[in-house]
């Protein structure tokens, strides 16, 4: 096997454990706007999904090279293009993080916000059974409690749906899998972002022109407010991710876990009393088991935390 000879890319700072106002208010400001994310995806409803998720990716590769300008951090991006082994995990999270777009696009746009809602919920949770699971980490005994809950609220929504939560796994699966990959990407939060959106643009740049060439697309052709919708797409995309990397930085992992809540419960209540989607007694209990569930794995992730 050959040797990997490309240049490293230079390491970035390590992040703080203590919380400061600047990341306060960088992690509020990238949890609000995922919050109110669904308006937007509600408002390009009308528009094929893949079409939404290729513009998400194109006009994510400005904003995010913009935002390397002004650091002055490009040349951690010659560098990983220069190194196969990175590449092929950026292409990986790349996969994942496509994935869970795709499917939060559509799942928003076909009326099933709140099923992306209870998917987020359990994210949480998935992390603790994927460290569990594949980086051996041992479990609280409130943590194995937190999962257990969160694996009966599934059961009683798939008894009463008569059939599994698809969207809510598939969007917890996915997210899960792109943050425990992500961890493994040597390079920093905005270059690691620059990549990925630079990669998932290599295919959805030609299904684009595809669209553009075969009269197709809605980008310039005819409705303005869909054009502009488009373009937005990438301060929409790159806008929170970006913020939200910069913001961990400068807070503790307990504040994170805490503030993680803010998108699902906005989400939530955005898809009952905006898009006043159904909200069955049986979808009502698995969140209420759910919400047990993440009271639990807060609890124990403070205890750990405060070395108790």
């Amino acid at each position: 096997m050959a040797t990997d000879t490309a240049q490293p890319v230079a390491p970035t700072p390590a992040a703080q454990n203590e919380d400061t106002p600047r990341g306060f208010a960088f992690g509020l400001t990238a949890y609000f706007l995922w919050g109110f994310l669904p308006f937007y995806l509600k408002a390009v409803a009308h528009l094929p999904a893949m079409e939404v998720l290729a513009h998400r990716a194109i006009w994510s590769v400005p904003v995010a090279g913009i935002v390397l300008i002004l650091l002055r951090r490009t040349q951690d991006i010659g560098a990983a293009l220069r190194n196969p082994r990175m590449l092929g995990m950026a292409c990986v999270t790349a996969a994942f993080i496509t994935a869970n777009w795709g499917i939060y696009v559509w799942a928003v746009a076909s009326g099933h916000a709140l099923d992306a809602a209870l998917g987020y919920f359990i994210n949480p949770l998935f992390s603790i059974f994927l460290a569990a699971v594949i980086l051996k980490e041992k479990l609280a005994p409130l943590q194995i409690a937190a999962i257990g809950l969160a694996f009966v609220g599934v059961v009683v929504l798939t008894s009463g749906a008569g059939g599994l939560p698809w969207v809510s796994l598939a969007l917890t699966f996915t997210w899960g899998c792109y943050a425990l990959f992500r961890k493994t990407l040597p390079i920093g939060p905005n270059q690691g972002f620059f990549l990925e959106v630079l990669l998932i643009s290599i295919p959805m740049l030609p299904y684009v022109i595809y669209l553009q060439v075969s009269g197709q697309s809605h980008f310039f052709v005819g409705n303005s407010f869909d054009t502009a919708m488009l373009a937005l797409a990438g301060i929409v995309t790159a806008g929170p991710l970006m913020i939200y990397a910069n913001g961990a930085k400068l807070l503790k992992l307990s504040t994170i876990g805490i503030m993680q809540y803010i998108a699902p419960t906005m989400i939530f209540l955005i898809a009952v009393f905006a898009f006043h989607e159904p909200l069955s007694m049986i979808k009502l209990g698995s969140f209420v088991l759910i919400w047990a569930a993440l009271a639990l794995y807060t609890v124990a992730m403070l205890r750990q935390l405060r070395g108790k």
